[in-house]
């Protein structure tokens, strides 16, 4: 299944590596977050796998934390990977290119939600760790951008009588565990935070997400440029619908953060089905009543 164009997407990321220090102030932000998760955990992590690492922002971060000592950083973009320290790979997230059983942690930094196939992904970062080791990934839930979306369906319904793929579709939180599971990973975890940033006007959100690399990669996008007429009134749209008493527009990002373990038989274990010795009446004291003659 084809849903995004990759191609499209490397050539967006290539064009924003050069100014990504100006416009990836969310990979930064959440960087920050995912490597405060790292450090909760009771564990040391001597090799780290970074997939879409964009600018390198992890392997800034983790090296000296938690044991780590080398983060391999992969991207899709030759240019992202050129910014990051450390050892780098230009690599594809869908076909990676890393032995079975070789690393103690994968992270990946909001760059997932652009591949075709996330189980598949999935599976092949959980390959990629060894026994015992540890994913944790932060996403773009299907929150984000709720704003820009509505503003842009509206204006294209209003305008053009249908509508086309213009935003990313994202994950559904409620399927983000069964994914894990269904990867391979033990003990998977799935929450959510969401993150809020206002702008002086919708189109400075337009140029940014354009700025760190995030434009339209939707394989059944409309090609050729958007008419003038229909993103002008998704301007006005956006702006009466969202504008606080400032003139600001604010522009939701939920991030949907995934963490599992690769199997090991020293982690916890379900018990078999019929193996309890104390039964549900007992601790909950729910007894039915005696019947006496």
């Amino acid at each position: 299944m084809k849903i995004f164009d990759r191609a499209t997407v490397r050539r967006h990321r290539d064009r924003a590596a050069p100014g990504l220090d100006h416009y990836g102030f969310l990979f930064a932000e959440v960087a920050e977050r995912l490597a405060e998760r790292v450090d909760d955990v009771l564990r040391d992590f001597p090799l780290v796998l970074d997939l879409g690492s964009h600018g390198g922002d992890l392997a800034r971060l983790l090296p000296g934390r938690k044991g780590i000592s080398t983060v391999i950083s992969c991207d899709l973009s030759e240019a992202m990977v050129a910014q990051a320290p450390g050892a780098a790979v230009v690599c594809d997230e869908e076909f990676l290119p890393i032995a079975p059983n070789s690393v103690d942690l994968v992270v990946s930094n909001l760059s997932l939600h652009w591949v075709n196939d996330l189980p598949g992904a999935l599976l092949q970062a959980r390959a990629a760790l060894k026994p015992d080791g540890f994913f944790l990934a932060a996403l773009f839930g299907g929150e984000t951008l709720k704003e820009l979306r509505d503003s842009l369906a509206a204006a294209e319904i209003e305008l053009e009588g249908g509508l086309s793929p213009r935003v990313s579709p994202f994950v559904d939180v409620r399927d983000a565990g069964a994914l894990l599971s269904r990867a391979g990973f033990s003990m998977p975890v799935v929450d959510t935070e969401t993150i809020t940033v206002t702008y002086e006007h919708p189109l400075k959100l337009m140029n940014d997400l354009r700025g760190m690399g995030e434009s339209n990669a939707v394989h059944e996008r409309r090609k050729g440029l958007s008419r003038r007429e229909t993103l002008l009134t998704a301007v006005e749209n956006y702006l009466d619908t969202h504008a606080d008493d400032e003139g600001r527009v604010p522009a939701t990002f939920q991030i949907v953060w995934l963490a599992g373990w690769a199997p090991h038989d020293s982690q916890p274990q379900p018990k078999a089905p019929g193996s309890a010795t104390v039964s549900l009446a007992d601790v909950l004291g729910t007894h039915p009543p005696s019947c006496s003659s």
